[in-house]
C-alpha cells in the first residue's frame, strides 16, 4: 500500500492522551479516528470467550486464525458512542460509579479544550464550559463522590487547578502555583489532589494539595515533592488505591525512574533504578503491583513489580507502548510500531501473552523498517537518529521532530515510510534537546535553540553523503512545530546543504511568536531562552526570520489559522518577506485548523502537497 492518501486514511487510537477503564474493569472508552473524526468509542466487554494466548513476534499473532477470530469477537463489542455534541473528543474519564463519562472537547483545533460530561443513564451530553473565552488542559479527574471534576484552566491567564461541579454550580479556584499546570489527579480517599506543573527549564514538579482542611483541627499545607530540600523533577502522578502512596516518574541521576511518595511520612523511595527513562506508572486494582513504561532509545516495554519481587517485563513488539491501565488481572495498553498504527492491546501478566483489542489496519504492510543509528555532529558529538534506508538511494530527506522535548521512536509514521517507498532515504535526528537519551542530552540546547540543534540536523547531510545514501544537492529538510523552526534554521544557517525545505506549523521569529502565544507557552520560552528583554541578541540571532536573505532554495510553509503554539502570522510574515526578497516560497494556510490538524481531508491535502513539493526538489 504505497498510495499516500490511503496510508493517511488508516485510523489509529489516540496515542497522545489517555483512554479509560470503567470502575468494574469491563468497559473501555477511548478516542479513535476510525470514521475520519476523533470520536469516543466504547468496548463493552473485555472478556470474549476465546483467548488466543499467542506469544512472540507480530507475524505469529497476526497469522493465527484463532487470534483473528478473537479480534473480530472483541470488535463486536466496540461501538462509537453517540454523543449529541460537535467537536473532536479526547481523554475520556469514567466517574467513580461508572454512571458518567467526562472528556475534553476541541471545537476548532485551537486546543482551547472544553470539558463535557455524558450521563449514561439519561444519554445526555453536557458541555460544562460553554461559551468560554479561555482554555482547559485535557487532563481531568473526578472527585470520589462523583460530584465534581478537578480541571486545569487558564481563565485567569495562567493554567491553575479548579474544582468544576458537574451540576452546573460555579467553578472555584483550588490552587495556583504560578507555573503552567498540566495534570491533576484526585486521591481515592478524596483528601488530596496531585498537581503536575512546569518547573525550571523542561522540568516538571508535583504538588499535593489538601482538599478537606483543616482536618482534626490541624491545618494541612500543600506539599511539593522534594529530595534533600531540593525540588524534584517529577511528573505522571498516580495514586495507590489506598491513597497512602503517590507513584511518579522522577529524575534520579541521569534518568527518570519510578518513585513513591509516602503521604504519611513524606519520604520518597525508588521502585527501580535503571538506564533509560521510566514513566507513566500505574497501579493494579489491589495495589499489590505497580507497572510503568520503560524506554530504551527508540524502543519501549512494559515493566512491573509486585511488592519486593523482581522487576518483570512484557511487550507486544519492538515498538512504542504507552498509558498502561490494569483490569482485575490484566493490563490494557496502547502499542504501535512502524508497520502498525496505534491500537489497544491486552497483556496477560501471568503467561506474557498479548491480544489485540482494536484493529486499525486490516492488512500487513511491507514498509521499510527504520534502524537506530548514530552519526558524528559538528563538534564531534554522536547524534542518535532513526534511518529509513531506501534501496539504491541517491536522494534523501532529513525529517526533524517537534517538541523539542520528544524523540523519534519505532512508531507508526506513514509519511516517513511513504518517502522511503519513493526511493528517498529518510534520516530522523534525535538532536540535542530531545528526550530519551538522558538528562544532559535533553538540556543541551537550553539557551541555544536554533543553533546546536540545527547543527546536529545539518550534520546529517555529511552522514548521508559519506555513506552513499544521497548525492550532494539532492537532500531536502522538513519538520513540524519545533521541527519546522529547525527546518527554517537549516535553510538560513546552512543554505548550501539543502535543495529546499518544507516547514509544517513552524515559528520563525522568537519575539513575535512569543508575543502571540498563550501564557503557558510563553513560560516555556522564558525558561529555555530567557526573557526577551534581557536576551535580545540571543533571541534575534536564533530567529531564522531575520536571516531569510540567506535562503537560496525553495521554501514551503504549512500552517493552521487557529494554531496557539506556532501562530500562522509568523509564517505569513515570513512568506511576505521571502517574496519581497525574490525567493521561491509557497504558503499553505488551513484557516480552520490548529497545531495538529483534525480534519482528515486537510491532513491528506497538506501531506500530499508536501510530498509534491519535495518531489519537485529531489526528482528534477
Amino acid at each position: 500500500m504505497h498510495n499516500l492518501p490511503q496510508l493517511l486514511r488508516v485510523p489509529h487510537v489516540d496515542n497522545g492522551l489517555k483512554f479509560d477503564l470503567s470502575p468494574d474493569g469491563q468497559r473501555l472508552v477511548f478516542s479513535w479516528n476510525k470514521t475520519g473524526k476523533w470520536e469516543l468509542w466504547e468496548m463493552s466487554s473485555l472478556a470474549p470467550p476465546a483467548r488466543a494466548g499467542v506469544r512472540g513476534g507480530r507475524s505469529s499473532r497476526r497469522s493465527n486464525p484463532q487470534h483473528n477470530e478473537e479480534i473480530a469477537s472483541l470488535e463486536e463489542h466496540s461501538l462509537a458512542m453517540t454523543l449529541d455534541i460537535d467537536g473532536a473528543k479526547f481523554s475520556p474519564k469514567f466517574s467513580p460509579d461508572g454512571s458518567m463519562l467526562a472528556f475534553a472537547l476541541d471545537l476548532d483545533g485551537s486546543e482551547s479544550y472544553h470539558i463535557a460530561v455524558h450521563d449514561f443513564t439519561s444519554n445526555i451530553t453536557t458541555d460544562l464550559t460553554p461559551s468560554i473565552a479561555y482554555a482547559h488542559q485535557p487532563n481531568i479527574s473526578w472527585s470520589p463522590d462523583g460530584k465534581m471534576l478537578a480541571v486545569l484552566s487558564d481563565m485567569k491567564g495562567q493554567f491553575a487547578a479548579y474544582l468544576l461541579p458537574v451540576d452546573g454550580s460555579p467553578v472555584r479556584l483550588l490552587k495556583n502555583v504560578f507555573r503552567p499546570c498540566w495534570d491533576a489527579v484526585w486521591s481515592p480517599d478524596g483528601q488530596w489532589i496531585a498537581i503536575e506543573s512546569e518547573s525550571t527549564a523542561s522540568d516538571r514538579s508535583i504538588y499535593l494539595v489538601p482538599i478537606n482542611r483543616p482536618r482534626k483541627g490541624v491545618k494541612i499545607n500543600t506539599v511539593q515533592l522534594k529530595i534533600n530540600g531540593q525540588v524534584l523533577n517529577a511528573q505522571n502522578p498516580a495514586w495507590s488505591p489506598d491513597s497512602k502512596f503517590l507513584a511518579f516518574s522522577g529524575e534520579n541521576g541521569e534518568w527518570h525512574d519510578i518513585g513513591l511518595f509516602n503521604v504519611e511520612t513524606q519520604e520518597i523511595s525508588w521502585v527501580n533504578e535503571s538506564a533509560g527513562d521510566d514513566s507513566q506508572p500505574a497501579w493494579s486494582r489491589s495495589g499489590k503491583i505497580i507497572g510503568w513504561i520503560h524506554s530504551d532509545g527508540a524502543k519501549t516495554s512494559f515493566q512491573f513489580k509486585e511488592g519486593g519481587g523482581e522487576i518483570r517485563e512484557n511487550k507486544v513488539g519492538d515498538g512504542v507502548h504507552s498509558f498502561p491501565q490494569f483490569t482485575s488481572e490484566d493490563v490494557v495498553i496502547l502499542y504501535e510500531d512502524p508497520s502498525h498504527p496505534c491500537d489497544l492491546w491486552m497483556m496477560d501478566l501471568k503467561d506474557g501473552s498479548c491480544k489485540q483489542l482494536t484493529k486499525s489496519l486490516n492488512e500487513d504492510v511491507n514498509f521499510t523498517q527504520p534502524e537506530e543509528v548514530w552519526y558524528t555532529g559538528k563538534d564531534g558529538a554522536q547524534i542518535p537518529a532513526l534511518l529509513y534506508r531506501a534501496k539504491d538511494s541517491t536522494r534523501a530527506v532529513i525529517n526533524v521532530h517537534g517538541g523539542p522535548n520528544w524523540h523519534f521512536q519505532f512508531l507508526w509514521h506513514p509519511v516517513m515510510s511513504y518517502m522511503a517507498s519513493l526511493g528517498w532515504t529518510v534520516l530522523a535526528p534525535n538532536y540535542r534537546g530531545s528526550t530519551g537519551y538522558g538528562k544532559k542530552w535533553q538540556n543541551a540546547s537550553r539557551y541555544d535553540m536554533g543553533s546546536v540543534d540545527t547543527d546536529d540536523c545539518a550534520a546529517g547531510v555529511n552522514y548521508l553523503i559519506e555513506n552513499g545514501l544521497a548525492e550532494k544537492d539532492k537532500i531536502a529538510v522538513t519538520g513540524r512545530s519545533h521541527g519546522g523552526f529547525l527546518t527554517m534554521s537549516c535553510l538560513t544557517r546552512y543554505p548550501e546543504l539543502f535543495a529546499g525545505g518544507s516547514a509544517v506549523v513552524p515559528f520563525l521569529n522568537w519575539f513575535k511568536s512569543h508575543k502571540d502565544s498563550r501564557e503557558d507557552l510563553q513560560h516555556w520560552n522564558i525558561e529555555n531562552m530567557g526573557y526577551p528583554e534581557d536576551n535580545q541578541e540571543l533571541w534575534h540571532s536564533h530567529s531564522p526570520y531575520f536571516f531569510l536573505d540567506k535562503v537560496n532554495a525553495p521554501v514551503q510553509m504549512i500552517c493552521g489559522g487557529n494554531d496557539p503554539r506556532c501562530p500562522a502570522s509568523d509564517s505569513m510574515d515570513a512568506r511576505d518577506k521571502l517574496v519581497e526578497l525574490g525567493k521561491e516560497v509557497e504558503l499553505l494556510l488551513y484557516k480552520d485548523e490548529g497545531h495538529s490538524f483534525l480534519d482528515l481531508e486537510n491532513i491528506i491535502d497538506s501531506e500530499v502537497k508536501r510530498m509534491d513539493f519535495l518531489r519537485r526538489l529531489l526528482n528534477n
